[in-house]
């Protein structure tokens, strides 16, 4: 994960596909980025701070930044822009750390039930296509359940992933009890001796109760046949949404108790600060960030690589 050695590594297209909230977070700060000598005086803290903000770090995120940003800087000798930078990559990572905690489904007791939630556009299914395949990659048998009956499409859609990755897909009807659908594959891959089971579910709004209700009745379902059971309940959430995901991690987790977090379309966003947030308000496990289309743009957290893909290229610059 930590492989540097060329543009097209994973580090590399981790850079890349954070490059957005890099810019975003970088602008107008190249008199720290350029290396040479600096204070950070109220000016450059207020200016740190609103590219802070302009990220999506957060107000509270933030201020938690900057005060331990101060605490490093007096313990250093020397405050120049390089010093500033390595204080800063210190304190994102000591946010973001205590949450990189990855999905290590359980071998024994099969199936690992993973429950993905989420609401509607956050890349819940892509998600799901692209878990299936890492898992299928790890030799784990995998079998799908199609929870989400409100649209045809999403059962055709999950079908299609699940003939992609040659796994079996469990469906009924659009408009059956999505309850009854993952209770019946639930039956089958223990039956068979599957692995894990991935369930997907309705899009939802996190304000939309009676929806939420059904999650709520699809965990009863799962803990009657088997009480650890969902083992893991993963929330998707799409970082174009900027604070808005903080909301919905809060409302979903009170709700079913959310376990672990895949942020998604890190790429196509200037707001990936919200990793940061959600880090520091929530403490959920970060499992996975999504950073492009291919199924390794699905990347396991790393707090090191998350922070030196935002900070490293300045950094490299600074060291020139």
């Amino acid at each position: 994960m930590n492989d540097t050695s060329a543009p097209t590594g994973l580090m590399g297209r981790l850079r890349q596909g954070l490059g957005r909230t890099r810019d975003k977070l970088q602008q107008g700060l190249g008199k720290v980025f350029s290396g040479g000598p600096v204070q950070l005086d109220d000016e450059l803290e207020e200016l740190l701070e609103d590219q802070l903000l302009m990220a999506d770090v957060g107000v509270e995120t933030t201020a938690r930044l900057m005060q331990r940003l101060r605490e490093i800087l007096r313990a250093q000798a020397a405050e120049d822009g390089q010093t500033v930078i390595d204080a800063l990559a210190q304190a994102m990572e000591e946010i973001l750390s205590p949450c990189e905690i990855p999905l290590t489904p359980a071998a024994d007791n099969p199936p690992y039930v993973i429950l993905v939630v989420g609401i509607n556009g956050s890349g819940k299914t892509t998600t799901i296509a692209k878990l299936t395949r890492r898992l299928r990659d790890q030799n784990r048998s995998v079998m799908l359940a199609a929870g989400d009956t409100f649209r045809a499409a999403a059962v055709e859609q999950l079908q299609i992933w699940g003939d992609r990755n040659d796994v079996p897909v469990i469906a009924q009807h659009a408009g059956a009890d999505s309850a009854a659908v993952i209770h019946d594959a639930f039956a089958a891959a223990r039956s068979r001796g599957i692995d894990v089971l991935i369930a997907d579910t309705a899009g939802r709004l996190h304000t939309q109760d009676n929806l939420m209700q059904e999650l709520r009745k699809i965990r009863r379902v799962l803990e009657r046949q088997e009480p650890a059971a969902p083992h893991e309940v993963l929330l998707v959430l799409d970082a174009g949404t900027g604070q808005n995901a903080l909301n919905q991690a809060r409302e979903f987790h009170q709700a079913v108790g959310v376990s672990g977090i895949a942020l998604t379309k890190l790429d196509g966003t200037a707001r990936g600060g919200i990793v940061l947030t959600i880090a520091d308000q929530l403490g959920i496990p970060l499992r996975f960030i999504g950073i492009g289309e291919s199924a390794e743009d699905l990347r396991v957290f790393s707090a090191h690589d998350f922070v030196q893909a935002l900070l490293a290229p300045a950094r490299e610059e600074t060291q020139a």
